[in-house]
């Protein structure tokens, strides 16, 4: 299994930090594009890449504008982004990312939850004991999803566990979560339908009710944005239109027009290895928010 480091570029929490992610030979790699989705040939295993390691506030994300898609935390109104505490929560309850090689089509209406993607690759949220690093490529197994829908898009959540966690094998469906991890499921659904209110946006809704999806569901779920993926990377549908824009650049892809060579200007021009000690996070990031709400339906 390929092995895979950080190359970090300034120092969290500014404008300028960047992580990008190299394969063992040093290359970078795009975590978009090149890293696969399936981990094994049985495609019962997934490589997943933790953005946001729990009980963290900084909102990072794979960039979809940059070349190369590396990490970066998302910038509000020329301000970095940070969620906030909702009692009793603190930061990310989960190690959070994206799958790999996923693209949730923001022209395309799934007919369950009748809402468009929201343009991104598949969000995952890992719930083993052991916290990640931004950055970190984790081997996962898929448990369940549910289905949030953000300011009237699709913004799928994967629940996936570590396979070296203690409780992974204990963990084969998404019913196997409430037995052995209980609570979990429905702090999660809070989670996710009260962290805007602090920054003035209302509650988040989401399909079903609610409820988790199966892991039989959630795997049709990640196969039809793998899907959607290919034909972003193979160009048999544009990488630009009115509705998205997104760098497609890649060093693994064979049958993608995309690839590119170490030697092509976009590649020689990632800057090399410059990390920094992280930058201070204004104290303000810590305060707690007390909201009373309607339980949900979970």
């Amino acid at each position: 299994m390929t092995q895979y480091k950080t190359r970090l570029i300034g120092a969290a929490n500014t404008l300028e930090h960047r992580v990008y992610i190299e394969d063992a030979s040093g290359k970078v790699v795009s975590p978009f594009h090149d890293i696969p989705l399936y981990a094994n040939a049985e495609k019962t295993v997934l490589n997943m890449i933790v953005e946001i390691p729990r009980w963290t506030n900084a909102k990072l994300e794979i960039s979809k504008d940059e070349q190369f898609n590396p990490i970066k935390q998302d910038v509000k109104k020329g301000k970095l982004r940070f969620v906030r505490n909702c009692f009793p929560h603190h930061g990310y309850i989960w190690n959070y990312g994206a799958f790999p090689q996923t693209w949730e089509d923001p022209t395309s209406v799934h007919p369950d939850t009748k809402a468009k993607g929201d343009n991104d690759p598949l969000d995952v949220c890992e719930i083993g004991e052991q916290v990640g690093y931004t950055g970190q490529v984790k081997q996962v197994k898929v448990l369940g999803t549910m289905a949030l829908l953000d300011e009237g898009e699709t913004d799928w959540k994967v629940i996936v566990i570590d396979i070296n966690d203690p409780l992974a094998s204990k963990l084969n469906d998404i019913e196997d979560v409430e037995k052995h991890m209980p609570g979990i499921l429905r702090a999660t659904n809070e989670w996710f339908r009260i962290y805007k209110i602090p920054d003035g946006k209302p509650e988040n809704n989401f399909a079903f009710s609610g409820e988790a999806k199966n892991k039989a569901y959630a795997n049709q779920v990640i196969h039809e944005t793998n899907e959607a993926w290919k034909k972003l990377i193979t160009r048999q549908v544009p990488s630009s239109s009115e509705h998205y824009n997104i760098t497609v650049a890649n060093t693994e892809v064979v049958d993608s027009p995309y690839k590119v060579s170490t030697a092509d200007a976009l590649y020689t021009a990632i800057p090399a290895e410059s990390r920094k000690p992280p930058a201070p996070i204004d104290a303000s990031i810590d305060k707690w928010f007390y909201l009373s709400g309607k339980p949900s339906n979970l």
